[in-house]
């Protein structure tokens, strides 16, 4: 049986998406060698690749996403114990909120953003 041992996503702005993972979601940076990038959080990693190159390399025509990036068949939720400090301190950043804070039925709390690229994040407890 295989196992997710890690999360990749497909970028065209890797300066800037690398920016903000590191300094904005408070991520370390492993490698950022220009077309691929490396993350750790805890014992999480996030892996980034150029999209255009990527797409290159596979021999497949790059066609850019607009928007919210819909374009994905997944979003990535973040956990963490201080919800409310964390969408303050997001909030103050003026990172794109797509969905307020609030509890939800079930009882988690949690709130979603996008990325400067549309990718959708939830952060919840």
């Amino acid at each position: 049986m295989c196992s997710v041992i890690d999360v990749g996503l497909f970028v065209g702005n890797m300066e800037k998406m690398v920016t903000f993972y590191r300094d904005v979601l408070n991520f370390e940076t492993d490698w950022d060698g220009g077309l691929y990038a490396t993350f750790k959080k805890d014992t999480d990693q996030l892996f980034m690749f150029d999209r255009k190159h990527f797409a290159e390399s596979i021999g497949e025509t790059y066609v850019p996403p607009s928007g919210i990036n819909l374009t994905m068949e997944m979003y990535m939720r973040f956990s963490t114990a201080e919800v409310d400090q964390e969408y303050e301190r997001l909030k103050a950043l003026n990172v794109r909120i797509l969905e307020e804070l609030s509890t939800k039925p079930w009882g988690q709390l949690n709130f979603f953003i996008a990325d400067p690229e549309g990718n959708i994040i939830e952060i919840g407890d």
